[in-house]
């Protein structure tokens, strides 16, 4: 490894007492020592000590290098920690880490959960909306929170969204000498507001949470009409097959529909709309679901803006291709890449069809029909036909 001259380490409530003997030697070495005030405190650092800037810049550490400098975060640094935010800036050899437990592994140690089956949430600085993808019945969550105020509110976010119920624990200066867990329903949190140093435990009980299938109900976006509908959604997404880190570009993305489903399988997407109010619908629906860390959203018309954005692995066109636009597409995206298009006007249709002679893929059609009510008695209302053209590059 060389000779690094930062050491990242993880201090826990216990201080100097819980480091190890390699760790008090990197202090005892170190000309700066940055960290938080609690850090500082922990580790008995006066004079040496570099108070975190607000929010947090890992640029200041840079200024040390070459130089004995240890950076104190808490617990493990590599989860929801600093760690990860200095190291991108590095090259190999010029740190090493000395981790402490992190709050979650003491959160699952207090609580005799396992923590392979345990949802671990940094929401310091991230809305509550982050749980929604994660809220289903019986689901063990532990949440980061910023302090006893943030953990009340957060009770009470629960409470009005039907989860009331559900088992909540607060867990306060885990390993130290202030160590204190408490037990609460959500509807009945009656916290202090004042510790700084909580944590949120809950198991989550009263509603249902999302499906996991593709095609969420209709009402749960906002949208102005402009929506792919729960049945047409279902089949984009199992033609544009999502998976984990790919980028969607969701051209022409109305609501968002299908960048929010995408991006609740774990991926990226960039939804691409012209139109400015149909944009602020999209950040509406990606906010709702907690998204708005997978969901990039830009106003401006394509294909001129595509060129742009960073590369795809999938395209979804809901409807408004052209020749012109599928050329420019074609163009900007590479080998592999899935494209799916829709088709409900004949020109568009034929379109698709000279399009799947030429590059081959599946080209299909499909009618939907909603039984309502006529008189008396119930019929059929179909929907218009859907031409759906799905392909790899």
């Amino acid at each position: 490894m060389g000779n690094p001259w930062l050491t990242i380490i993880g201090i826990g409530e216990d201080g100097l007492a819980g480091l190890s003997d390699a760790s008090r030697k990197a202090l005892d070495e170190a000309e700066a020592v940055f960290g938080g005030e609690r850090h500082l405190a922990l580790a008995g650092i006066t004079d040496r000590g570099r108070t975190w800037t607000v929010p947090f810049d890992a640029d200041i550490v840079l200024g040390c290098r070459g130089r004995p400098t240890v950076v104190l975060a808490s617990g493990d640094p590599f989860w929801h920690g600093a760690g990860g935010s200095l190291v991108e800036k590095l090259q190999a050899g010029e740190w090493v880490a000395r981790s402490a437990p992190s709050t979650f592994a003491l959160v699952a140690a207090r609580l005799g959960w396992r923590l392979e089956n345990t949802v671990c949430l940094g929401l310091h600085a991230a809305p509550f909306e982050r749980l929604v993808p994660h809220l289903s019945r019986g689901a063990r969550i532990v949440c980061l929170v910023r302090d006893g105020k943030a953990a009340a509110d957060l009770a009470r976010w629960l409470t009005e969204r039907g989860w009331g119920a559900s088992a909540v624990w607060t867990l306060c200066a885990l390993g130290g000498p202030r160590e204190s867990v408490t037990q609460h329903r959500a509807d009945s949190y009656a916290g202090n507001s004042g510790d700084s140093l909580v944590t949120l435990a809950l198991e989550a009980r009263g509603g249902q949470g999302l499906a996991r299938s593709s095609g969420l109900l209709d009402a749960l976006f906002v949208h102005d009409g402009q929506l792919t509908k729960r049945p047409v959604r279902a089949r984009a997404l199992s033609a544009l097959s999502p998976r984990p880190r790919e980028r969607l570009w969701d051209i022409g993305a109305g609501s968002g529909s299908i960048s929010v489903e995408w991006a609740l399988c774990g991926g990226t997407a960039i939804a691409v709309e012209a139109r400015g109010e149909r944009a602020a619908n999209i950040r509406s629906n990606a906010a709702s679901f907690g998204l708005t860390h997978r969901i990039t959203v830009i106003e401006g018309e394509a294909p001129g803006i595509l060129l742009e954005l960073a590369a795809p692995d999938a395209v979804f066109i809901g409807g408004g291709l052209d020749a012109d636009m599928f050329d420019a597409i074609w163009s900007r995206i590479a080998q592999g890449t899935r494209l799916v298009a829709h088709a409900v006007t004949l020109e568009t249709e034929a379109l698709l069809s000279g399009l799947q002679q030429r590059h081959g893929g599946e080209l299909m059609r499909f009618e939907i029909a909603l039984a309502e009510p006529l008189g008396r008695y119930r019929a059929w209302k179909a929907a218009r036909p859907i031409v759906q053209w799905s392909v790899i590059r």
